[in-house]
């Protein structure tokens, strides 16, 4: 089941740490004052309280970079994602899990994988992808950025074996002379295989292509 992203609204915080700082000024007074005056056990009884409850408020600060977001959890429940960047308050029991929505560049290793024709070849891609659903990038899956890095070689692998190394036939599509066509179809098939993470993919490409070492020298040579 697609867990839905809910956008949360939080404070700014250079107002909330305002009104903390007066009520902080308000307690040092009160503290004070205290100092100076017969044992009152009501006054104590409300400058304890009130020096707990401003230190408790002071845990609820966080900051957000541009393009960072927070998925916000009170007691295991997910009540939303907060991605307004700069210094900010939230509620403090609340667990503010912190994760990039910037572009990430994946550089794959090559993988060797038979082609269409059944010839072993090394193959290679460069993915760009970036989280666009922090809900399910944070519980649909169990570690999204390996998620992504499985699929992607998954796909790879997959996407070798659709296509002859080179051409053959006229009019026919490889891995070798058809790079823009080949890059569409990995991109949407690694579109498919991580949507459930919560991710979208900018772009796939073919970072490296070579016969596998046993057969590289014949078939060049048969070229």
């Amino acid at each position: 089941m697609q867990t839905r992203e809910i956008e949360a609204k939080v404070m700014n915080g250079w107002g909330m740490i305002s009104a903390l700082l007066i009520a902080a000024g308000g307690l040092a007074f009160g503290w004070v004052h205290a100092q100076y005056q017969p044992l009152n056990p009501w006054h104590l009884a409300g400058l304890i309280p009130g020096t707990l409850l401003w230190g408790f408020l002071m845990g609820g600060f966080f900051t957000l970079q541009p393009n960072v977001a927070a998925v916000l959890l009170l007691f295991g429940k997910y009540v939303g994602t907060a991605k307004q960047e700069g210094f900010r308050w939230a509620n403090p029991l609340l667990i503010k899990k912190k994760l990039s929505l910037r572009a990430h560049n994946l550089n794959g290793e090559a993988v060797k994988v038979n082609d269409k024709r059944g010839n072993p070849v090394e193959i290679a891609a460069v993915v760009v992808w970036r989280v666009t659903n922090t809900a399910q990038a944070v519980f649909d899956v169990e570690d999204f950025v390996g998620f992504v890095s499985v699929q992607s070689e998954s796909g790879l692998r997959h996407l070798a074996s659709v296509y002859p190394y080179d051409t053959l036939e006229e009019g026919e599509l490889s891995l070798r002379g058809s790079m823009d066509e080949v890059s569409a179809a990995l991109t949407k098939e690694l579109q498919e295989r991580v949507a459930k993470a919560g991710v979208t993919v900018d772009e796939a490409r073919l970072s490296h292509l070579a016969y596998a070492q046993e057969i590289a020298g014949a078939m060049l040579q048969r070229q």
